[in-house]
């Protein structure tokens, strides 16, 4: 009744990956075209710091769903995936970083 997805995953839980790596790919586009109108109103490096994260969610969502299809290779998943993790992390903290302390109040 369920088809393979890739080579590895078959059945019940194809379709249980499918589902979830789509309602990733919805939600993470829909989170960064609020990063980019956030971006577009406010014109500074934090709010492109988090925007460009954001699209790095995007991209691993899209590349989940050709790992799954048997598009993507597995290395290539791999080196994909944890790469934007690592840059989801720097950017995130760079932005927090760059940002500065908050400023005080009644100054």
């Amino acid at each position: 009744m369920f088809q393979a997805v890739g080579e590895w995953v078959s059945g019940i839980e194809a379709v249980a990956l499918l589902v979830v790596l789509a309602l990733a790919t919805v939600t993470t586009a829909a989170l960064f075209l609020v990063g980019v109108v956030g971006y577009r109103r406010r014109r500074t490096t934090t709010y492109m710091l988090l925007t460009v994260a954001l699209a790095l969610l995007v991209a691993r969502s899209v590349v989940g769903f050709g790992t799954a299809l048997g598009l993507v290779p597995m290395p290539v998943h791999h080196l994909v995936e944890h790469g934007s993790d690592v840059g989801v992390a720097t950017l995130v903290l760079y932005a927090l970083y760059q940002a500065g302390p908050p400023a005080a109040e009644g100054t």
